[in-house]
């Protein structure tokens, strides 16, 4: 069960990355920092790995609330592994700031419109789609059209700027096979017995 928790991680971490580029593109970002948030779309969620006997190989399909609190830390676990590295500050902060929603009412901040920097405002976008369009454990992946009816939904957590950016990168045919090629699939070895 931990394998296929890990590559639908690394998974979700590829269309989070490739969602981000071209969205940051359409927005009109330097092409280094559309860059940079392809890196960021695919780490998003390296501070999951500090978290991840709460997440991962786990029989039960929800979180208690004393769980939650822990796995809530990822984008900060994820800022303080990254910040020792050579990454940039537009990174780590996108990285820090991506489950903060644009109305205030996310994490770990509760920073509100355009206190959340732009990076992490593409990221929420760019993760909300990915994880709704993906299978988890406790449920089937939904169909674009769902998953955007439920990001619709909830409009309040995203910047409607980048919102709209997104919606056209996605309805852009052209680039759908991009972002979402079924043939990208990572998988993990086990490693070779001597």
């Amino acid at each position: 069960m931990f394998e296929e928790d890990v590559t639908g991680e690394v998974n979700h971490g590829i269309c989070v990355s490739n969602l981000a580029y071209h969205v940051a593109k359409e927005l009109g970002l330097y092409e280094d920092q559309c860059r940079e948030l392809a890196v960021a779309g695919m780490v998003h969620d390296i501070g999951k790995l500090r978290v991840s006997g709460y997440l991962y190989g786990r029989d039960a399909d929800t979180l208690n609330i004393e769980e939650m609190k822990y796995v809530r830390m990822h984008p900060r676990l994820g800022y303080e592994i990254l910040i020792r590295y050579d990454f940039s500050d537009f990174i780590v902060e996108s990285i820090l700031y991506h489950h903060e929603n644009y109305d205030g009412s996310g994490y770990p901040e509760n920073l509100a419109g355009d206190q959340i920097p732009i990076g992490g405002r593409i990221l929420r976008v760019c993760d909300v789609y990915a994880a709704l369009t993906t299978e988890r454990p406790y449920r089937q992946a939904f169909d674009q059209d769902t998953a955007l009816e439920l990001m619709i939904d909830e409009v309040k957590n995203f910047d409607v700027k980048v919102f709209l950016a997104f919606l056209r990168v996605i309805h852009e045919e052209s680039l759908w096979e991009k972002w979402m090629d079924p043939r990208i699939k990572v998988g993990i070895a086990e490693e070779e017995k001597a």
